[in-house]
């Protein structure tokens, strides 16, 4: 049976998240009470049977190896295979490779010794439930030299405009990858191909100098490759700016979002913190929320997600905000439109409030 191994391709991908990416990549960024943003798409690779995952990461990387660790909780810790963490640690004096080919190139140890014959390549910002295997049997039957992942969007969002689009040829192929704001095939960053033409687009791009596996490999090389598209239906969300994390971090509020992105497939997998359930005293008021466990609720907590080991005090207010592990809201403390990274102390009596539009941020650890 012809099998998939899988790269997280983290190089390419812009820290665009302001406070919350000051100390670790985006794939790290907390999404959803209890998950990281990389959790998405390691899970739907774990639940499509693809077990052989490297993680290409250049910077800010310690967060993210010590949420993913062995890979344990993906059912990564494999004696064959597995998941691979692989930041940039290579000194060959006659590697030429610039960009991210120095990624491929440098850890190309990885795919002669994975047993697949194909590779999906995603980046982590594209935040849905997708059964990978779908796609991998589409690609089999039409047998393309490449595959790429789109969803028609209805509306184009503020942060489709920086994301690619697919244009589509008569015959269904795709033509070209732009940026066109007017396209509404949104490339999800997600594509599959064979690892011995893998290869040899590396080779290709490095001979010549070039940088980017995605624009000099294959875009560059349409006219020559058969790309196909395939429209992926589910839900979606494109987390590129602060403004989209809260718009889609807000959003699982409402059920029938939660369902499409939690309850329809298969589960989305995490590390596991083993917290107490949450305890909500006798002043607590909720409603509408999202609490994950370890959680102490003395005071109100409306339209909000709250992660683990939260503690609200009693009087304190918490409005339409993101407030990530182990934050602690003082009594008469109110919050709203705002969003708390990890490990932060709020002192009684403050006021923060932001807008939908411009949520207010403050960065892990500080004593405010």
């Amino acid at each position: 049976m012809e099998k998939l191994m899988g790269v997280i391709h983290l190089d390419s991908e812009q820290d665009l998240l302001k406070e919350l990416t000051y100390f670790r990549c985006g794939a790290a960024v907390p999404f959803g009470s209890r998950y990281r943003l990389i959790d998405f798409v390691l899970s739907n690779m774990v639940n499509s049977t693809v077990f052989d995952i490297a993680v290409f990461t250049r910077r800010k990387y310690r967060s993210l190896m010590d949420h993913l660790g062995t890979g344990k909780p993906w059912d990564l810790n494999r004696k064959r295979g597995g998941l691979f963490i692989l930041p940039p640690d290579w000194n060959d004096p006659t590697d030429l490779s610039k960009g991210d080919l120095q990624h491929f190139h440098n850890n190309r140890d990885f795919f002669d010794r994975g047993l697949a014959d194909y590779v999906l390549i995603t980046g982590s910002h594209h935040i849905c439930n997708i059964d990978y295997q779908k796609v991998f049997q589409e690609h089999l039957a039409y047998g393309a030299d490449v595959t790429a992942i789109y969803k028609s969007v209805k509306t184009l969002e503020d942060e489709h405009a920086i994301e690619k689009k697919l244009e589509l040829d008569v015959n269904g192929n795709v033509s070209n990858i732009t940026t066109d704001a007017n396209n509404h095939n949104l490339f999800m960053g997600m594509y599959i191909l064979k690892k011995s033409l893998l290869i040899e687009l590396i080779d290709y791009c490095i001979a010549r100098q070039k940088e980017n596996l995605l624009l000099d490999g294959i875009i560059a090389n349409l006219n020559r490759l058969t790309v196909r598209p395939y429209e992926y239906r589910g839900y979606l969300s494109v987390i590129n700016s602060i403004e989209s994390y809260y718009k889609h971090s807000m959003s699982l509020l409402d059920i029938d979002v939660y369902t499409q992105l939690f309850l329809n497939r298969k589960p989305i997998y995490t590390k596991p913190k083993d917290e107490p359930p949450t305890k909500y005293t006798k002043s607590a008021i909720t409603n509408n929320s999202l609490l994950a466990n370890g959680c102490v609720i003395e005071g109100t907590v409306e339209n909000s997600i709250l992660f683990r080991g939260v503690h609200v005090h009693k009087g304190a207010v918490i409005r339409n905000s993101i407030v990530m592990q182990r934050c602690e809201i003082k009594e008469g403390t109110l919050l709203d439109n705002v969003v708390l990274d990890k490990d932060i102390v709020l002192s009684p009596n403050r006021t923060f409030i932001g807008a939908p539009e411009n949520p207010y941020i403050v960065a892990k650890r500080k004593i405010l």
